[in-house]
C-alpha cells in the first residue's frame, strides 16, 4: 500500500494511475458489499467479497497493467479459495490456527522467489487465509465465504480488464527486439571502413544495452519467472548487452589485405537483424544459424600469425557466439521449447547452454524453490520472518482473547519490513496515522451512532479517497484513511460504538510491537549483510572456475564446472534486488559497487569453457595458467574485501601490479587468444572491482599480513 519515489516520477505509482487503481477496487470491493449486504441481506458474503477485493487490489502491488493483473488474479482464484477454506478450518483451535499460520504463511511468504509477480499478490493471499481465523469460528459458513470470495473476486478481475484501461509500456521482449535490430545497425557500420563505430554510434549502442537491465524494467515486464520462456527472455536480454558490447570493443583489422571476418560481420548483422524481426513481429527469421556457426567454426580454426590478427579474430568468434546465443534464447522466448536450437554451436560444443529449454516446468520451479531453500537465501529470511510473526500475532490473539485480533495480524502483515530500521520507520508513521485515524473514525461513530444509512453513504467516497491517496501519501496516510473505513464497513455489519476506534488502535500497537521483535530477531539488517556474503561466495566460486578452467587449457573438464557459479549468481542477484529496495542505515558503507560483482559472474559463466576448444601448446598452457591463477587470486581478495568478517584471508600472491600477460609464441592457436582475451575481460571486472567494492577495500584486502 506504497509506491515508491522512483514509481511516482516514472508515472506508475503517479497520481493519475493510483486514482485509476482505486476506482477499480473501491467499484469491485463496493458492488460486492452493498449488492450482498443490503441487495440479498447476505453479510458474511458481503464481508469476504469486500475483503476479497481489498486483498488483492489494495494490499497486494501485483505489477503491470490492468489486463495483466485481471489475467493474474484470475489464476489465483482457485489458491484464493483454498486458503479461505484452510483458515475456516483451522480456525476452530488456537493451537492449529497458530501452527498454520506458520506453515502456510512461510509458504505463501516463500513463493516470492518464483518472482515479482507472486511476490505482489502474496500480500493479498495471506490476507485472505487470515481473514477467516477469527470469530465467529464457523465452519459451516465455508459454502457463504467461499461464495463472497469468488464473487469479489470476479467483480475485481472485471474491473481491472474494463475499468479505466491503463495506458500500455513496452514489454521486455519490445526492449530486446529493439537491442537486437541496434546491434545490426552497428555490425552494418562495422562492415565500412573504418571498421569501427562513432561516438554517436557507440552512445546509442549502449543506450539500448542499458535499457535491458532489470533494474531500468518495470516490474511486470523484468523477466524473472522460473518457467522456460521468461528464463529464455532473461537469457535473451543478457546476450543482447552481451553482443552490443562486443561490437562497440571489435578492434580494427589491421591495415593490408586480407582483412579477417568481413563475411562473419556479415552474417552478425544478418542475424541480429533476424532476431530483432523474430521478437518483434514473431515471424521466422530470413536465414538459419548455420552459416554463421560455420564461419565461426572455421574462423577459430585458421592460424594467424602475430597478437594483434589473434586477438581480432578472438573477438570475432566471441562476436559470432553472441549473436547464435541471441538467436537461439530469442526462439526459445518466443516460442517455447519448439524454438531450441538443435546444437549450441560455438566451437566447443556446449551442450547444456540451453540447459532450461529441455527441463519440464515442475522441475524449472522446483530448481528455482529449491535453489531458494536455506537461511543464505533473502526470500528464505523474509518468508521465516513473516510466517514467525504472524504466528506469534494469532497465538497472543487467541490466548489473551485480543479483540478483533485480524487486525493485529493485518498490521503484521503490512508494516513488518525486510529491516529492523524500515520497520521500526514504518511502524512509527503507521501508529501515528492510526491514532489520528482512530480519533476521527471514534468522533464519526460517537456523533452517528447507529444510523447506518450515513456510514453507507459515506462509505464509497471514504474508500475512493483512501485507496487513491494512502499508496501516494505514505504508509502513514494510508494507515489512517484505512482505519476510518474500516470503521464504517464494521458499523454496517453489526452495532458499534466508538470504542471500536480503540480497539484498532490496541490491534495494531500490538501487531506493530510483534513484528518489530520479529523483525529484530530474525535478520534485522535484511540483505546488507546477506549481500556481502552472497557476493564473496560468487566471487569464490569464479575464482575457482577461472582456475579450473585455465589449469585444463587443452583437456576436457569433467561435470559441470559452473554449477556452483551459476547457484552463487542467483542467490547474489536475489540478495542484490532486495538491497535496492531496502532503505539502508547511515552507517553502510557507501559507494559499494555490487552491480559489478555480478557482472564478473556473467563474464565467468560466458567464457569459463570456451578457451577448452582446441588443444595448445606447453607454452600457451604456461602462460594461460600463470594468468589465470593471477586472475583467480584477485577474485578470491574482491571476496574477502566483500565479505571481511566471514570471508577468509586468500593466500597467494595480491594480484597488484600489472597482469602477467605474456604475448606468448608467435604461432600460437586462435585458442590461445579467445582465452587471453576472456582473461583480460575479467582483469579489466577486478580493476571495476577495486574501485568500487567497499570504496577501495579491495586494495586495503590486498595488503593484509
Amino acid at each position: 500500500m506504497r509506491a515508491t519515489l522512483a514509481e511516482l516520477r516514472t508515472g506508475t505509482g503517479s497520481l493519475p494511475a493510483a486514482a485509476r487503481r482505486a476506482v477499480r477496487v473501491t467499484l469491485a470491493a463496493g458492488l460486492g458489499f452493498y449488492g450482498f449486504l443490503y441487495g440479498l441481506d447476505r453479510p458474511v458474503e458481503a464481508t469476504y467479497a469486500l475483503f476479497a477485493a481489498v486483498a488483492l487490489a489494495g494490499l497486494s502491488r501485483i505489477p503491470g497493467d490492468g489486463h495483466f493483473r485481471a489475467r493474474l488474479i484470475a489464476r489465483l482464484l482457485p489458491a484464493a479459495c483454498a486458503l479461505v477454506a484452510l483458515g475456516t478450518w483451522l480456525s476452530v483451535r488456537t493451537w492449529a490456527a497458530v501452527a498454520g499460520m506458520l506453515v502456510i504463511g512461510f509458504c505463501v511468504a516463500f513463493c516470492a522467489a518464483t518472482g515479482p509477480r507472486l511476490a505482489g499478490a502474496a500480500p493479498g493471499l495471506q490476507l485472505l487465509y487470515i481473514l477467516p481465523s477469527f470469530p465467529p469460528y464457523a465452519p459451516e459458513t465455508l459454502g457463504q465465504r467461499l461464495t463472497g470470495t469468488v464473487a469479489g473476486v470476479l467483480l475485481l478481475i472485471l474491473a481491472e480488464a474494463r475499468v479505466l484501461p491503463d495506458p500500455g509500456v513496452p514489454g521486455y521482449r519490445d526492449l530486446a527486439a529493439g537491442a537486437a535490430a541496434e546491434a545490426a545497425r552497428c555490425a552494418a557500420a562495422l562492415e565500412r571502413p573504418p571498421h569501427t563505430l562513432s561516438g554517436a554510434e557507440s552512445a546509442r549502442a549502449a543506450q539500448a544495452a542499458q535499457a535491458l537491465r532489470p533494474s531500468r524494467v518495470g516490474e511486470a515486464q523484468r523477466p524473472a519467472g522460473p518457467g522456460v520462456r521468461e528464463r529464455a527472455l532473461a537469457h535473451t536480454g543478457l546476450a543482447a548487452r552481451t553482443l552490443l558490447a562486443r561490437l562497440q570493443s571489435l578492434p580494427p583489422p589491421e591495415p593490408g589485405p586480407g582483412t579477417a571476418g568481413p563475411d562473419l560481420v556479415r552474417a552478425v548483422r544478418e542475424s541480429a537483424a533476424g532476431t530483432a524481426g523474430l521478437l518483434g513481429a514473431g515471424g521466422a527469421p530470413a536465414t538459419d544459424s548455420a552459416h554463421l556457426r560455420n564461419l565461426q567454426v572455421s574462423l577459430a580454426r585458421t592460424p594467424v600469425t602475430g597478437p594483434g590478427p589473434g586477438f581480432r579474430n578472438a573477438a570475432l568468434v566471441e562476436l559470432a557466439d553472441a549473436a547464435l546465443v541471441l538467436r537461439g534464447a530469442a526462439g526459445i522466448a518466443v516460442r517455447g521449447r519448439a524454438g531450441a536450437p538443435d546444437e549450441t554451436g560455438p566451437p566447443n560444443g556446449q551442450a547444456d547452454r540451453f540447459w532450461y529449454a529441455g527441463e519440464g516446468p515442475l522441475r524449472l520451479w522446483w530448481y528455482r524453490l529449491a535453489g531458494n531453500t536455506g537461511p543464505r537465501s533473502v526470500h528464505f529470511q523474509n518468508a521465516v520472518r513473516i510466517a514467525a510473526a504472524l504466528a506469534v500475532a494469532r497465538a497472543v490473539a487467541g490466548l489473551d482473547s485480543l479483540p478483533h485480533g485480524f487486525w493485529a495480524m493485518l498490521a503484521v502483515l503490512s508494516l513488518t519490513r525486510t529491516t529492523a530500521v524500515q520497520t521500526r520507520a514504518t511502524v512509527r508513521l503507521a501508529l501515528t496515522g492510526t491514532l489520528l485515524g482512530a480519533l476521527a473514525a471514534g468522533g464519526v461513530l460517537a456523533l452517528a451512532g447507529q444510523a447506518s444509512l450515513l456510514y453507507a453513504i459515506v462509505l464509497p467516497p471514504l474508500m475512493l479517497f483512501a485507496f487513491c491517496v494512502g499508496p501516494v501519501r505514505g504508509v502513514g496516510w494510508a494507515q489512517a484513511m484505512f482505519t476510518l473505513v474500516i470503521a464504517m464497513v464494521f458499523a454496517q455489519l453489526a452495532p458499534v460504538t466508538w470504542q471500536l476506534a480503540e480497539v484498532r488502535f490496541l490491534d495494531v500497537l500490538v501487531g506493530s510491537v510483534i513484528g518489530m521483535v520479529c523483525g529484530l530477531l530474525a535478520w534485522p539488517r535484511g540483505a546488507h549483510d546477506e549481500l556481502g556474503r552472497a557476493v564473496a561466495e560468487l566471487l569464490h566460486a569464479a575464482a575457482d572456475d577461472v582456475q579450473a578452467a585455465t589449469a585444463a587449457f587443452g583437456r576436457a573438464r569433467e561435470g559441470e564446472p559452473d554449477q556452483r557459479v551459476r547457484h552463487a549468481l542467483a542467490m547474489a542477484e536475489s540478495a542484490y534486488a532486495q538491497y535496492q529496495t531496502e532503505r539502508q542505515h547511515p552507517a553502510a558503507a557507501p559507494g559499494e559497487d555490487w552491480q559489478a560483482a555480478m557482472m564478473t559472474g556473467h563474464h565467468v559463466l560466458w567464457g569459463g569453457r570456451r578457451p577448452l576448444a582446441a588443444p595448445p601448446g606447453p607454452r600457451e598452457e604456461a602462460v594461460v595458467r600463470e594468468y589465470g591463477a593471477w586472475v583467480a587470486t584477485g577474485l578470491r581478495r574482491a571476496a574477502a574485501a566483500a565479505d571481511p568478517v566471514h570471508a577468509p584471508d586468500p593466500e597467494g600472491p595480491a594480484p597488484c601490479g600489472p597482469a602477467p600477460r605474456g604475448p606468448g609464441p608467435a604461432d600460437a592457436p586462435p585458442v590461445f587468444y579467445t582465452a587471453m582475451a576472456w582473461l583480460d575481460s575479467l582483469t579489466a571486472d577486478l580493476a571495476l572491482l577495486d574501485r568500487g567494492t567497499g570504496a577501495g577495500a579491495v586494495a586495503a584486502a590486498a595488503k593484509r599480513p
